[in-house]
């Protein structure tokens, strides 16, 4: 599924792209990464407290940058962000340049080892993966974000495919309010998303408009043994295309 990117890679109208990177990389390899940050993101990268986190967010800011590099033909290093009202980031315009009118619609996220990257020409996107930790209560968690009736769903599977539902749950939601960029301020309990066995990805209800759902297609994502990922994009179905960055996941 996470094929090696032609070295013209191309972003048709028609397609979504999504690249999957490895966050544990060699320490050359972290240098040349963080040395593409701006200064902002150096600064939030030394508030981490831990080495590790640290050099996840390093790689992960230096995985967007370069990947967003390679579609506009620019230096990593020469691209500046601005965010949304909900931290949603995307490309400051250019207005000598002329570029920024081409510049696709991206989301980013990161969880355990992996980082995924979408990127679409048509409409918003958003991307959520998650390493699904046995530690937590799936049960109680879902009671307390998901909506009656996706808590209701979780809880009439069987339980040894309920961990797993209940990721293909939660990184659908993410995946959809990170593309409405709303953040936190659109509860996980007021829309559901499909997430049994038997069922396609999709938004099934909004508690704000009947026709949202119509609006939006997801996708389900293969990262990994022990991740769960979905896709959202605006619009009808696209093709999906995965890349895989750098070098490959080990798994």
């Amino acid at each position: 599924m996470w094929n090696a990117a032609p070295s013209d890679v191309v972003l048709s109208d028609g397609e979504v792209h999504v690249w999957r990177a490895s966050l544990d990389v060699p320490a050359s390899r972290l240098r040349y990464l963080l040395d593409t940050l701006s200064a902002d993101e150096r600064s939030r990268h030394e508030r981490f407290h831990f080495q590790k986190d640290r050099n996840h967010f390093a790689v992960a800011r230096g995985f967007l940058r370069a990947v967003l590099g390679r579609y506009l033909r620019r230096e990593p290093a020469r691209l500046a962000f601005e965010y949304g009202p909900q931290g949603k980031p995307s490309l400051k315009t250019n207005t000598r340049g002329g570029e920024a009118s081409h510049t696709p619609a991206f989301n980013l996220s990161h969880s355990g080892g992996i980082a995924l990257l979408a990127l679409a020409t048509r409409g918003e996107v958003g991307v959520d993966v998650e390493f699904m930790r046995d530690q937590i209560s799936t049960d109680e968690l879902a009671e307390r974000f998901f909506s009656r009736q996706e808590a209701a769903t979780l809880r009439a599977l069987p339980k040894e495919i309920r961990r797993t539902s209940f990721f293909k749950c939660w990184t659908r939601k993410e995946a959809f309010i990170k593309a409405k960029g709303g953040g936190l301020s659109i509860p996980l309990d007021q829309f559901d998303v499909t997430f049994a066995p038997d069922a396609q990805p999709a938004l099934l209800r909004t508690a704000w408009n009947p026709d949202e759902p119509s609006h939006w297609s997801m996708y389900a994502l293969d990262p990994g043994e022990h991740y769960a990922a979905a896709l959202a994009t605006q619009g009808e179905a696209l093709q999906v295309k995965c890349w895989q960055f750098g070098e490959p996941v080990i798994e």
